[in-house]
């Protein structure tokens, strides 16, 4: 984990942070000079008070330096809080970019959960950070260093000791700073873990109250819930702590400079105004010092939040996903497309293993085989979800690992076996695939896919708010939709991972009919069990072991359909 209070590759991946960054410090720096123009303004306000006469310009200056200190602190507030805003904004939309260029399989399981929680809980964490410890880390170089000019000016002897004891304040905060990171990551850990883990339980809870297994999972996340109370309590000791060292410390070399200072202007060695401003200054040099480790310790679940979404969004794409190439333009979805010697290798076992295979232009291919077998990875790669681990994929000659993924799929038409459906309107999620779609497209694609009937029975037809996951909708009614999304894009490829999957025989011969009407004419691969998704397949493979067998000829004729 990454223990600096600062990581530089912020600016790198947030430029639009940096003219926010720079503010802070050009404010840090007026601070500074606030801070010692209001000490200097009071101090001769005090001295002349004694005297029993008022300086009038002592005090409109105090006056002036303590309204300026107010409208500067107010403005370093403001530009904090909107660096906040622009880094959260920024690496939240890498995180979801990071999503994108890895797959769905690089989420599944309890990374989803562990990435949510990260997003959300998070990176809202980086508030503590940028508008309270930022700023003060800022004035914790700017004041000291003022204060000290200052002072060498008016008494170097005071200004000796506060250079020899201010180092103090930062070697006993890295010191505790430390043992506080290394248990706020053991914490941070611990809530991934609780959130991934909560998520999969919600997900499940249906079949865990079918087999009597809520409760269990109940006392699960109570345990984990329970590792994190006590991870965040050890954490909280450790700050407590350090706040008491660091008070200590730095009322100590408080009382180095005030002592001598006292039995000097007793025996006439210092004039009242400068001894006034030395002790008024003093307190000063030490403050930020002390601000700014109690403020890295509110803020250390924020920079751990931060080192892993800069980590997460960086990642190498391994298997599961393919890179944003800025190479080839996209082929021609209507070419042919060839698989050549392909291997596709996971963390435990071999999806596919030397697959060579040619799919000519408009030909429907239908694919069989067990669970597992390494169906839907052939899919995966011509969606850009998988990428090769020998071999390649080619589309017209061209390899589609090194073109853009993006204006490729928009060639293609996929309807999984669990189409998701956001929580958006019905004509929302229809156009999903596009958005720019005619009324007239909409119309004709939602006639294809036999779902006319199911907007007419809704209460508010395409208006309808749909529930998350389509919940409101059969699961036939569901996969029509998905149906209707491939017939608005109007791609020349389509792909079918077993459509009419868990569907009642009524709906199957619906969703039937429409995958008929779907890939007329375009380029289809269709993972199927059932007998009638296999009829009128050109070609039927055979996936098993990771390996492809054709069971059919290509009947004549059939082809060039």
């Amino acid at each position: 984990m990454n223990r600096r209070p600062f990581d530089p590759r912020l600016l790198r991946r947030v430029p639009a942070a940096r003219r926010d960054l720079a503010v802070l410090a050009l404010l840090g720096g007026l601070t500074a000079l606030l801070v010692v123009a209001q000490a200097t303004a009071l101090a001769t306000l005090l001295a002349s008070a004694v005297d029993g006469r008022l300086h009038r310009a002592a005090l409109a200056g105090f006056i002036a330096t303590v309204a300026a200190r107010a409208l500067v602190s107010w403005a370093q507030g403001t530009v904090a809080a909107r660096a906040a805003a622009t880094v959260k904004a920024a690496l939240r939309a890498d995180l979801l970019g990071a999503v994108g260029r890895h797959g769905p399989g690089w989420v599944a399981g309890q990374r989803a959960g562990q990435l949510a929680t990260l997003a959300g809980r998070g990176l809202d964490a980086l508030d503590a950070y940028f508008t309270g410890y930022l700023p003060q880390l800022v004035l914790s170089v700017t004041v000291p260093l003022a204060v000290l000019a200052r002072i060498v000016l008016a008494d170097w002897s005071s200004a000796l000791i506060i250079a020899l004891t201010i180092p103090l304040i930062p070697v006993f905060g890295a010191l505790l700073g430390w043992q506080a990171q290394a248990a706020t990551e053991r914490q941070w850990r611990r809530l991934s873990r609780l959130g991934g883990h909560f998520l999969d339980m919600v997900a499940g809870l249906p079949t865990l109250r079918a087999f009597g297994r809520a409760g269990a999972q109940v006392d699960v996340v109570r345990r984990m819930a329970d590792g994190h109370r006590q991870a965040t309590m050890r954490t909280l000791r450790i700050a407590f702590l350090s706040a008491l060292v660091l008070e200590l410390v730095a009322t100590l070399s408080v009382a180095l400079v005030a002592v001598p200072v006292g039995i000097r202007l007793l025996g006439g060695g210092i004039t009242l105004s400068t001894a006034l401003l030395v002790l008024l200054l003093t307190p000063e040099a030490y403050l930020p010092l002390r601000a700014a480790g109690s403020r890295f310790h509110a803020s250390m679940e924020g920079l751990a939040a931060l080192d892993e979404a800069l980590t997460v969004s960086a990642a190498p794409v391994a298997a599961e996903g393919r890179p944003t190439a800025e190479g080839r333009p996209a082929p021609d979805g209507r070419g042919e497309i060839r698989f050549e010697s392909v291997t596709v290798e996971y963390e435990r076992t071999t999806a596919l293993r030397d697959v060579t295979l040619t799919i000519r232009p408009g030909e429907r291919i239908a694919i069989i085989g067990p669970s597992g077998a390494g169906k839907s990875t052939l899919l995966g790669l011509l969606l850009g979800f998988v990428t090769p681990t020998a071999g390649r994929v080619t589309v017209s000659g061209v390899d589609l690992a090194d073109v853009d993924p993006e204006p490729w799929r928009r060639q293609v038409a996929w309807v999984p076996q669990r189409a998701h459906l956001f929580a958006a309107s019905l004509v929302d999620n229809i156009r999903l695939g596009a958005p720019d779609a005619t009324e007239g497209a909409l119309a004709t694609a939602i006639a294809d896919a036999a779902l006319d009937e199911v907007v007419t029975a809704l209460p508010d037809g395409l208006a309808t708010e749909l529930g998350e996951r389509g919940h409101g909708l059969s699961s036939g009614q569901r996969q029509r939709v998905a149906l209707a999304r491939a017939f608005l894009r109007d791609a020349p490829v389509v792909l079918l991972d077993e459509p009419t999957a868990r569907l009642d025989s009524a709906s199957e011969a619906v969703v039937l009919a429409a995958t008929r009407r779907l890939v007329h004419g375009r380029t289809a691969l269709l993972v199927a069990h059932r007998p009638a998704l296999l009829e009128d397949a050109d070609r039927i493979l055979r996936v098993a072991d990771g390996r492809v067998t054709e069971l059919t000829p290509a009947p004549a004729g059939r082809a060039s359909r």
